[in-house]
Order: C-alpha cells, then sequence, then structure tokens
C-alpha cells in the first residue's frame, strides 16, 4: 500500500522500496494552462555543476541514461525512470520541478501529486493542490537526495520565476537566443547609405527613382507635385493668420513693439514676428491694448469686464448673495463649516439588518429579521426606540468554565424595536454572514450574533493553554455572527503545514481539525520565571478549509 506524505515528510528509499530502478510520475494541470515538467541533478553544493544533468524536453537523458524522461503515460503529466544505483557519484540530489509555459500561476492548478512506483507497485505519493501557492510560476515538488543513502522528500515548495529562473537559481546558465540572420542584412540599408544602391532591387523598388518618392504626401493637399519642395520655404512666416481681424490695419501698430519687447531671434535667422494677440472681451480686433497700469498699481479692467478686486479681496460679484463684503478669502460660514464637519459621521442607514458604522462600530436593527439578537454584555454603547435587555446565563457548565479558565462570555439578550449600537475597547469588528454553512470562533472574539444561529461550545485541551484549555464556539445556520478582532485580520488557508498561535488566533473553518502542539522559544518579552513555552494549533483539513488570524498576541 503507497504512503502518503505530507509537504516535509522524508524517508529512506530503503524503507519504501528495496528496488533501485524507479518510477516517478508527476500529475499537474489546470484549464488552458501548460507545464515543463523537469528534474535538475545538482552536486553536493545543490548546484547543477553538469548541465548534461538537467533533463527536461530538450535533453531527455542523462549520459549514462541513469536519468531518463519517459512522457506522459498511466495517467500522469509526466514521467521519469530513475536507475540510483547508476547515477555518478558526483550527483547527490535530483530534484523533480514543474514549471508554467506562459501566463498563469500555480494557484490555478487542480489536485496533482508526485509518486514512486517501483516493480510495479506504487510505494509513496505526495499530493497538493493550487490552494498551497498563490503567484509563484515554479513548484519543487520532491527530492532523491543522497544522505548516506538515498533519501526522498516531499517539498510542495512554490518560486517565482519560470523555467529560465529556477535553471539559474541552481546555478546554470541560460543560452541566449541570438538575433535571426535574415533580420541583420534587411536593417542594413537603413543604416548604410552606400548599400543602397544593391538593396532598392532585393525589395523590388525602382532603383533611383525610389528616393524622390518620399516628399508625395505633397500633392494630396492640392499644390503641383514637382515644384512643391521649393515654394514652402518661400512662404512668408507673417502669412498665416491667427485671428479673422484684416491684418492690413496692424501695420500703424508697429509702435507697439516696445510695449512687449522679445528675445533677438538667433543669429541668421530672420526676426520671428509677433503673433497677433487675440482681443479681449468687448476689445475691438485690430484695436491697441490698452495701456500698462503704473508700477505698484493695478491695470484697468478691458471693457466689459467688472474692475478686479484688491489684492487679498474677492470680487464683489463672486461673493454669496448676503455675505459681507471685505472679509478675507478662506473664513467659511460657521453653519455650512459644522455641517461639513460633522458629515462623515452620520449614521449609516442601509435597510439591513447589520450595518458596520465604522471599522469599530455595529449597528443592528431589531425591527428586521424578527428574532433577538445575544451579545457580550457591556457591549452597547447607544440604542433608539423601544429595546428589552435581558441576562442571558450561561449555565452552570458555563459558570464552571469561567471560573476556571477565565474565557466565561457573560451574553445579555437584545429585544424589541429599535437600533443598538454595539463596540468593545475600539476592537474591529467583522460581521460574518452564514447561509447554512459553520464556522468556529474563539469565544475571546464573539462580540453578538443572531439568537437564530445554532451554537455551542467546545473545548480544545493542551498543555500551556491558559486554564488548560481554549474554548471556541461553533456557530451553524442561517443568520450573522459578529466577530471582533485587534487589529486587521488576514484569511489564510489551511495546508498540512498551518500553526497559528492560541491568542492569535480568531476563527476557522467548522471541518479543520485542531491538534495542540507545544514548543519552547525565546520570547521578546521573556521575565523572570517565565519560561518562554507557548502553544500552537496545528490546523489539517480538505482544499477550502480557512483560519483567520489577527495580529495580536499576548
Amino acid at each position: 500500500m503507497a504512503r502518503e506524505f505530507q509537504r516535509g515528510h522524508k524517508a529512506k528509499i530503503s524503507d519504501l522500496t528495496a528496488g533501485t530502478d524507479l518510477y516517478v510520475g508527476v500529475q499537474i494541470a489546470a484549464p488552458g494552462l501548460t507545464f515543463d515538467i523537469s528534474c535538475f541533478g545538482l552536486d553536493a553544493n545543490e548546484q547543477l555543476s553538469d548541465d548534461r544533468y538537467f533533463i527536461f524536453f530538450n535533453q531527455p537523458k542523462s549520459p549514462e541514461e541513469s536519468i531518463q524522461l519517459l512522457g506522459a503515460q498511466s495517467g500522469d503529466t509526466e514521467s521519469f525512470r530513475v536507475t540510483l544505483d547508476r547515477i555518478p557519484a558526483a550527483i547527490q540530489k535530483l530534484s523533480f520541478t514543474a514549471t508554467l509555459d506562459g501566463a498563469g500561476q500555480m494557484s490555478q492548478i487542480g489536485p496533482g501529486y508526485i509518486r514512486i512506483v517501483a516493480g510495479g507497485e506504487e510505494v509513496v505519493r505526495y499530493s497538493f493542490t493550487g490552494s498551497e501557492f498563490t503567484t509563484e510560476r515554479a513548484v519543487m515538488l520532491g527530492d532523491f537526495y543522497l544522505k548516506d543513502v538515498w533519501r526522498f522528500a516531499a517539498v510542495g515548495q512554490g518560486f517565482d520565476g519560470g523555467l529560465e529562473a529556477l535553471l539559474k537559481n541552481f546555478g546554470g546558465e541560460v543560452a541566449e537566443e541570438e538575433a535571426p540572420p535574415a533580420a541583420a542584412p534587411a536593417a542594413a540599408p537603413g543604416f548604410a547609405p552606400p548599400a543602397q544602391a544593391a538593396a532598392p532591387p532585393a525589395f523590388g523598388a525602382p532603383p533611383a527613382p525610389a528616393a524622390p518618392q518620399a516628399p508625395q504626401p505633397a500633392p494630396s493637399f492640392g499644390a503641383p507635385s514637382a515644384p512643391t519642395p521649393p515654394p514652402a520655404p518661400q512662404q512668408p512666416v507673417h502669412a498665416a493668420p491667427t485671428i479673422a481681424a484684416p491684418l492690413t490695419p496692424q501695420a500703424p501698430q508697429a509702435p507697439q513693439a516696445p510695449v512687449a519687447p522679445q528675445a533677438p531671434s538667433p543669429y541668421g535667422q530672420p526676426q520671428q514676428p509677433q503673433p497677433p494677440q487675440q482681443p479681449q472681451f468687448g476689445q475691438v480686433p485690430g484695436q491697441a491694448a490698452p495701456p500698462a497700469a503704473p508700477f505698484g498699481q493695478q491695470a484697468p479692467a478691458p471693457y466689459g469686464q467688472p474692475a478686479p478686486a484688491p489684492y487679498g479681496q474677492q470680487p464683489p460679484g463672486s461673493m454669496p448673495p448676503g455675505a459681507p463684503q471685505g472679509v478675507p478669502q478662506g473664513v467659511p460660514a460657521t453653519g455650512a463649516g459644522l455641517q461639513a464637519a460633522l458629515q462623515p459621521y452620520k449614521e449609516t442607514a442601509t435597510g439591513q439588518r447589520w450595518t458596520p458604522q465604522n471599522q469599530q462600530l455595529m449597528r443592528v436593527d431589531l425591527t428586521m429579521g424578527g428574532s433577538g439578537v445575544l451579545a457580550r454584555q457591556g457591549s452597547m454603547v447607544m440604542y433608539q426606540g423601544k429595546v428589552d435587555f435581558g441576562y442571558k446565563s450561561a449555565g452552570f457548565v458555563g459558570r464552571a468554565v469561567g471560573n476556571a479558565t477565565g474565557q466565561e462570555m457573560q451574553l445579555m439578550r437584545c429585544t424589541g424595536r429599535g437600533q443598538v449600537f454595539l463596540a468593545e475597547e475600539g476592537s474591529y469588528l467583522h460581521p460574518v454572514e452564514l447561509q447554512g454553512d459553520g464556522i468556529c470562533v474563539s469565544a475571546e472574539n464573539v462580540l453578538a450574533f443572531d439568537e437564530s444561529l445554532q451554537y455551542e461550545v467546545r473545548r480544545v485541551e493542551g498543555h500551556g493553554i491558559p486554564g488548560g484549555a481554549l474554548f471556541t464556539m461553533l456557530f451553524q445556520g442561517t443568520g450573522t455572527v459578529v466577530v471582533k478582532t485587534h487589529g486587521t485580520p488576514v484569511v489564510l488557508p489551511v495546508t498540512p503545514t498551518t500553526f497559528a498561535d492560541c491568542n492569535a488566533v480568531v476563527a476557522w473553518s467548522a471541518a479543520s481539525q485542531v491538534i495542540v502542539s507545544s514548543q519552547v522559544r525565546l520570547r521578546r518579552n521573556a521575565y523572570p520565571g517565565h519560561s518562554g513555552e507557548t502553544v500552537n494549533l496545528q490546523f489539517r483539513g480538505a482544499p477550502g478549509n480557512f483560519i483567520v488570524v489577527q495580529p495580536y498576541e499576548v
């Protein structure tokens, strides 16, 4: 019977099979994606010192054929034949990898595996799914490595980059692709004028007239074909009108040159004419501009425009009706400023039963849903309407749990017709709506929930947990539970190597399996008499399970 490996598991090949002629099969697939599955033969420094032992689609076998690429067969995407007793002594490790050929990422793959078959019987299999990866484009699946004897390790490590990046990571060199030889002669005529005499016949263009054909866009505008280039520089620069007024009255305007002096034109070039200025609003075309105001005074307004306001004040017509004139700009009206300041903090009404007012305040409308709400005692900060608050006893078992662990959660029952606002110590609040599914939440992180939900208290026992156990609440059914966290939490998929601190974990999927794992480590806040021992929770489950962790640790 084949042994099922998890990520990180290792075993001697001799413990799996007595044979050395092994079949290695890899199954990996995703809709619309193509994969390159390879084997790297590495030395003692885990480097590809001999590129002949890079086995892939362009090099299907090693020199002595100890590693051979067999292709797709028996349901495997790719397969290899490995003869361990024929591998040279310089090769200390065989790393089997899968890389994406083209766009995509490893999180898109479906269930896959790497397996070892000996004597026609599968002896070990390591399975993986896309939920274990994110944006990686390559994954190192498994290794054969020599440590006194040959061993196998299930790796399952993602790698950013494709096949070339993985090859460079192992110390290999990627051959640079040379430019196509046909491209160089084609580009030569464009950069080498002497060779242009021979180039036109190759493309079938006329030998001599090909060059003069460039200025032919000119005939499309109606100008003569041949004389078009010479008249272009002869066009007077003053002939381009910019306004609709006649140009002849502009002759008397020569004395206006000193009014707006221009920088001298470059040496050898004609003086650039001053472009005719657009007439201001109310100014007759061709009329001289009004004289400049004396230094320190404002120029008079053009005809038909209001006079400018004194410096620091608004024009009389720009102030709202009834506003005092002469008030410096930027002084807001008292009523408008107060309303604008309070506008972002007004109550948010969405027409739903549970409505977050902000990240730390939750409103529940008891007039919707038809059932009451159970909330942590002391979490009500305000209510509107006719609301009744009653004590919800946890029962004898609940009180015993609270006395032993300090994790007793006293609840209050909120009923009636009105709105209740809930918060606690500035914690971040997250409404989680259940539609027939279930979720486990740490009792310390439950703020409120619909009374229509079914719930039960679960006990996770373990040495090192305060009080000897961690109590969680399993919610099932249809309704909403409000979870509180210290800071913004993160949701992670459950993998075979998922661990979380018992103080940091907030919630997890109901189908996940929780195992208590104790480790000893030095902590930043270790103090005399504290051993530094901490308790971690290991989570296991099928793909699709999750945990929620907050950035907080006692």
